[in-house]
């Protein structure tokens, strides 16, 4: 009798240990952190990763999860290699509540962009990835959030013809793409021989091999060539090496403009003066003074649980981070508001949320990102949600804006992304996402 007496209790106490188990797993979201520490990229993939984990850790600190679910997350070290990366999704995909994946990197985009229809997961890809992904309709698993590098590469064109004084006077000049020789220096490619055509000027491509950390055949073609400007596609290392090149062959540093992987702390601090009157463009702003900023200070900081040290908070590349994990976070919130709130999303309702974000300035001022970045509202037929971008200068110590806000030209390019995404689909042999589809 006893025996059976124990026999029950130790059944009910498991039962309960299993159901006690299973509430906790339910109500926690997990982030799969694909990330780069380790490496020629890590001086820019570290500031980047240790944004998205402080505003993971704010949000529980201080608002204990999404309305009541935890945050959890794992980082997974890729060193930017495309196989890796593919390694880190495969063994994260499948954690209880995975949410979303931000692959940090291009190469590793294209590797998975297929891969996710099928495990039904989404790629939020900001800034980088595949251009023609803003086309919800047949990148259904895609957001290319905040430009690509289609409409980066657009911007900058569209500066250039201001500051020579109309568009019309970019013909017979020569503008030299100095590219990250990868999917990601290669991917502006077709919005620039699109402008070529247009405006007359001549596209000069000088690739440069990863890392980047030998460029002297390069900036001997920049010297033969001695284009009118040079838009650099560089990351990591590669983009301080440039700035040197730039240097000690003489080329001058105010006819540079660099993508907005190009633009950072990093790329600059340890050039310094040589540096000096370098451009880039800016998705975002940098420093300790936005609310979110002050908050990630106090409530992860203040307690001794930073990620990373506490004079890199604010950075460039620190506040991208936290802005991609705020846009992963508040698809969570927006989906559980159509699902459930209080609950652990899907993959497929987290999809939902991303694709119907409605970020204005009030909700912008209410998260603390106050100036930080512009309104995004995404939709089906819309992945992107905001195409602008500023440029910013460097004066030998910090960067300061010298334009405001450029739309990039989407009557350029939509039939652009239109007829690159049709190719893509027919050559998959995949279909467009019908009206009905947009619902789900």
């Amino acid at each position: 009798m006893k025996l059976s007496k124990l026999v029950l209790s130790v059944a009910v106490l498991a039962a309960a240990t299993l159901t006690t188990g299973a509430w906790a797993q339910a109500k926690e979201q997990f982030f799969p952190l694909l990330s780069y520490r380790t490496g020629p990229y890590a001086p820019n993939g570290v500031p980047w990763a240790n944004g998205k984990q402080d505003y993971l850790k704010l949000i529980n600190a201080r608002d204990g999860g999404i309305n009541g679910v935890k945050l959890t997350y794992e980082e997974c070290e890729t060193g930017y290699a495309t196989d890796r990366g593919v390694e880190c999704y495969e063994r994260l995909k499948s954690r209880p509540g995975v949410a979303v994946f931000d692959p940090q990197a291009t190469g590793i985009t294209f590797a998975l962009t297929e891969k996710a229809p099928a495990d039904k997961v989404a790629l939020l890809t900001l800034g980088y990835g595949l251009s023609i992904a803003q086309d919800g309709m047949a990148f259904k698993w895609n957001f290319a959030l905040m430009g690509s590098y289609w409409t980066a590469a657009d911007i900058l064109i569209q500066h250039l013809g201001k500051k020579e004084g109309g568009l019309d006077k970019l013909k017979g000049k020569k503008i030299a793409l100095v590219y990250h020789d990868s999917p990601f220096g290669k991917e502006p490619m077709p919005l620039l021989e699109e402008r070529q055509k247009m405006h007359g000027f001549e596209l000069i491509k000088i690739p440069v091999t990863a890392p980047g950390v030998e460029q002297k055949s390069a900036w001997l073609q920049v010297r033969q060539q001695r284009p009118d400007y040079v838009l650099l596609w560089g990351w990591g290392v590669m983009n301080s090496t440039a700035l040197k090149e730039a240097q000690a062959t003489g080329y001058p540093r105010e006819k540079m403009y660099g993508v907005w992987w190009a633009g950072a702390e990093p790329d600059v601090k340890d050039v310094g003066e040589g540096a000096k009157g370098y451009n880039a463009l800016a998705l975002n702003t940098s420093g300790q003074e936005p609310k979110v900023i002050q908050e990630i200070l106090k409530h992860v900081h203040g307690k001794g649980q930073g990620t990373g040290p506490k004079d890199e908070v604010g950075s460039v590349l620190y506040t991208r981070g936290v802005i991609i994990q705020m846009l992963s976070i508040e698809a969570v919130r927006r989906a559980q508001e159509r699902f459930g709130k209080g609950k652990v999303m899907t993959g497929e309702q987290v999809r939902w949320g991303l694709e119907n974000l409605a970020l204005d300035q009030k909700r912008l001022d209410a998260l603390g990102f106050t100036g930080i970045m512009r309104p995004l509202s995404t939709s089906c037929a819309d992945h992107m949600g905001s195409t602008a971008a500023r440029v910013q200068t460097w004066d030998g110590k910090k960067w300061s804006f010298v334009s405001d806000f450029i739309e990039a030209d989407e009557q350029i390019i939509k039939p652009m992304v239109k007829a690159a995404s049709e190719k893509y689909l027919s050559d998959k042999k995949m279909t467009r996402r019908s009206p009905a589809d947009c619902q789900s």
